[in-house]
């Protein structure tokens, strides 16, 4: 497992081929394994490492998407994005635990399918990407990797105005949403329904006691529907 070429799946996986493949075979050895082989080093310092350039990517990239979004939002949008919880799921992505070296012990205790040693290696590896490439390798890595979860995140319930941010996102291909208002009900308990359209495409529907309720709900589930689409196409 320590010759580079196992390791030849993870890397198309990452679609990045180490220069250095050392580099990634340091990002895998996790301390249980150091601790009975001797093998140095382990994981730890490039997952210092690579924390920080995923943080630095993910602020940039939601600071430059979201301009509509406060500070307080911009924390929970990023603080979601690079969770342990998205870090290991990435990892189970990549079919990393299987590439992660361990000691004995950690082995047999399940620590290959553990979410806390597949994020810190999830880390260490775009710290790996970092020192062998630079910075825009690894911000394609991590983006490549993360734009979807960050598009997913960032249609939770409650979290800013899902019109603006629907007209936002398709203003970039030259669209915009069309939204169709019905009403039913007397005058002091109506309930609207409204549905979004793009390009005569019906994307979402909302219900709401007010039009501008409803169309914010239309346009929330538009903008999950879109989230798992490219999630799927991708």
């Amino acid at each position: 497992m320590n010759d580079s070429s196992s390791h030849a799946g993870l890397e198309q996986a990452l679609d990045h081929s180490f220069a250095d493949p050392e580099l990634l075979n340091r990002a895998l050895r996790h301390r249980s394994w150091v601790a009975e082989t001797g093998e140095e080093p382990s994981n730890e310092r490039l997952e210092f490492l690579g924390d920080t350039i995923l943080q630095l990517v993910v602020t940039d990239f939601i600071f430059g998407h979201f301009p509509d979004y406060p500070e307080g939002e911009l924390v929970k949008l990023r603080a979601s994005a690079v969770s342990n919880r998205a870090l290991s799921e990435v990892a189970e992505g990549l079919g990393l635990g299987e590439h992660v070296l361990l000691g004995k012990g950690e082995e047999a205790t399940g620590g290959r399918g553990r979410s806390s040693i597949l994020g810190d290696a999830m880390e260490a590896v775009l710290g790996a990407v970092y020192l062998d490439g630079g910075l825009e390798p690894a911000r394609r890595v991590i983006l490549r990797l993360w734009e979807h979860r960050i598009g997913s995140a960032a249609v939770r319930p409650g979290w800013g105005d899902y019109k603006s941010r629907l007209q936002e996102l398709l203003a970039r291909d030259g669209t915009r949403p069309e939204y169709r208002i019905d009403s039913e009900g007397p005058d002091h308990r109506k309930v609207f329904t409204s549905v979004v359209s793009v390009d005569g495409a019906e994307w979402g529907s909302g219900v709401g006691r007010s039009k501008r309720r409803a169309q914010q709900e239309a346009a929330r589930a538009a903008l999950e529907a879109m989230a798992t689409d490219r999630e799927e196409s991708g």
